[in-house]
């Protein structure tokens, strides 16, 4: 019986073909050529650009996983599983999967980060990942845009889980294009703010803010959380951005913005908490990841605790959401 479980379900769990051709498919934008109904493979390649026998391979296999529906021969069209892969529905997560060439050669050196502990993606690229991507703007743009993508689907239960009410200004510390403090001061028209990241990157943080409609009340700052965190914030956000780094890189960032937090002020660390044991559980899956792609990683409750104190802040408490925890902490 044990084999037989092996036999049936390893093969599954090692596979990546699905999940190469679920992000070709995203790139190619195949749902949104279906939204308006069946279309022929013919069809789909005409308007995708693409070799109609090979998108009929690829799209077979897509609907073998329910992902499209082969409702005739040859003729496709979108399943409930496939429909937040338009790029018009309201959670949209077509451009949460990328598939970049960048982070397939960094997975292809898993085996080197398991023997040394050294991220994957500096060996295959000679660089960290923030480097190698500000020096390639447009894979760099497309990160940011499935970052957008999560963030999207991610604000529906983050906003109303927090009392962001009670503050009148808030900063997002590392925050890319401004998606997710745009979203926190479109739900709270009384609070400004800002976001901070790299210059290459909050460049493109105008349109955003403009499509949430919070320009007046949201600026964008360009720099490094290494070196400075603006004042002037009563709330501080990190969202998906500690667990990127190192212990060391991520207490000297706490210091930083402990350095500028009111005494009355927060700080809010929103990513996964690994939880112990043999449960499935996204902070381990995202703990591999960011160790893969910058020698980051999840932690549990614990770590976060001990890496608060050595930044002078105390955990006060952690919020569970459908999507991440909110991980709230104060001056010490």
């Amino acid at each position: 019986m044990v084999a037989d479980r092996a036999n049936n379900e390893l093969p599954e769990l090692a596979d990546y073909i699905v999940p190469f051709t679920l992000r070709a498919v995203c790139d190619l934008r195949i749902a949104d050529h279906l939204a308006a109904g069946p279309r022929s493979i013919d069809e789909l390649a005409r308007v995708s650009g693409s070799h109609e026998r090979s998108l009929y391979r690829a799209m077979r296999v897509l609907a073998s996983k329910g992902v499209f529906s082969e409702v005739e021969p040859r003729v496709f069209a979108l399943t409930e599983l496939a429909e937040p892969l338009r790029s018009d529905h309201p959670r949209s997560l077509r451009e949460a999967y990328p598939l970049l060439p960048a982070d397939v050669q960094a997975w292809a050196m898993l085996g080197h980060t398991l023997r040394t502990g050294e991220p994957a993606f500096d060996v295959a690229h000679g660089k960290g990942a923030w480097e190698w991507f500000a020096e390639h703007p447009e894979e760099s743009a497309r990160f940011d845009a499935s970052q957008q993508a999560v963030t999207r689907r991610e604000v529906p239960n983050l906003i109303p889980a927090y009392d962001w009410g009670a503050f009148d200004t808030v900063a997002d510390i590392g925050g890319g294009n401004g998606a997710f403090v745009s979203a926190i001061l479109a739900a709270n028209p009384h609070m400004r703010g800002f976001v901070l990241d790299q210059p290459h990157v909050v460049a493109r943080a105008e349109q955003v803010m403009a499509e949430q409609g919070v320009t007046d009340r949201c600026r964008a700052v360009g720099g490094s959380y290494f070196e400075e965190i603006p004042a002037g914030a009563q709330l501080y956000t990190f969202k998906r951005v500690l667990y990127s780094l190192p212990d060391e890189a991520a207490i000297q960032v706490l210091r930083n913005v402990r350095s500028v937090l009111p005494e009355d002020g927060r700080v809010l660390i929103i990513e996964p908490v690994v939880r112990p044991g043999n449960e499935f559980d996204w902070g381990k899956l995202y703990d591999l990841l960011l160790l893969t792609m910058s020698g980051g990683g999840g932690r549990t409750e614990e770590e976060l605790t001990e890496l608060l104190a050595k930044a002078d802040l105390e955990l006060v408490t952690i919020i569970t959401t459908r999507s991440l925890p909110i991980v709230e902490a104060r001056a010490a």
